[in-house]
């Protein structure tokens, strides 16, 4: 399984680089920001497992930074960081949807633990199995199976259950086809070049009855991925 990837978003030169070195020397794939305009970008990339967000930052503060993150429906887990360790502070992360929140000055032991908490709780959270209907056909994931209006039912492949629920987890959002290998598939996409996504995908709205040229239920978005109608 590929290294948890951690955007670090922090504007402290110093802090950052320790951040870094302690999660690089740790085994994690560490990005870097130095501040919340950069950061929110650097947050839509493929494959982001885990931010540290750091709360004062410079063109956009932390906390901007997570209502957008968390508007644009994005799951990904926070943890926040601050020199203000007042309770209306962390009330106020926590609320906005920070998974944790970390009062400066921490020591490297403490935030690696808070990252293996986090990063643990994340993977062994249940995928979801709510019903879920899109362009006519209702998908029930606990069956793993497929009715549409006209009463035929289907039954889905592990893996295409795998990645509808995938797309629903992240409805409203162009996926990209790195980030399916990542999450769906385990597999690192750096240096990867593969035809395996687009051949999953194909096979899958042959399955659900989605016309390629015209889908409703399997949007391609151009040059960056596809996304759930």
């Amino acid at each position: 399984m590929a290294s948890s990837t951690i955007l670090v978003i922090e504007d402290d030169p110093a802090i950052r680089r320790g951040i870094v070195d302690a999660l690089t020397i740790s085994g994690y794939a560490p990005i870097e920001a130095s501040d919340g305009e950069s950061g929110l970008a650097a947050a839509g990339n493929p494959g982001i497992d885990l931010i540290l967000l750091d709360v004062l930052l410079p063109k956009m503060d932390g906390f901007r930074v997570l209502e957008s993150l968390r508007s644009r429906c994005s799951i990904v887990p926070v943890i926040m960081l601050t020199a203000r360790g007042t309770e209306e502070d962390r009330v106020r992360g926590l609320r906005g949807g920070a998974d944790d929140y970390v009062v400066k000055p921490f020591s490297a032991l403490e935030l690696l633990a808070r990252v293996e908490a986090i990063l643990r709780r994340a993977a062994e959270k249940p995928s979801s199995t709510e019903p879920l209907t899109v362009a006519g056909r209702s998908i029930d994931f606990a069956r793993r199976e497929v009715r549409f209006k006209d009463g035929r039912r289907i039954v889905l492949s592990e893996r295409e259950a795998d990645i509808l629920k995938y797309l629903a987890a992240n409805r409203g959002r162009s996926v990209t086809r790195e980030e399916l290998l990542k999450r769906v598939w385990g597999i690192d996409p750096r240096g990867v070049q593969t035809r395996t996504v687009d051949m999953h995908i194909a096979r899958l709205r042959e399955t659900l009855g989605d016309n390629p040229d015209d889908p409703q239920v399997i949007i391609t978005v151009r040059s960056k991925g596809y996304m759930l109608a």
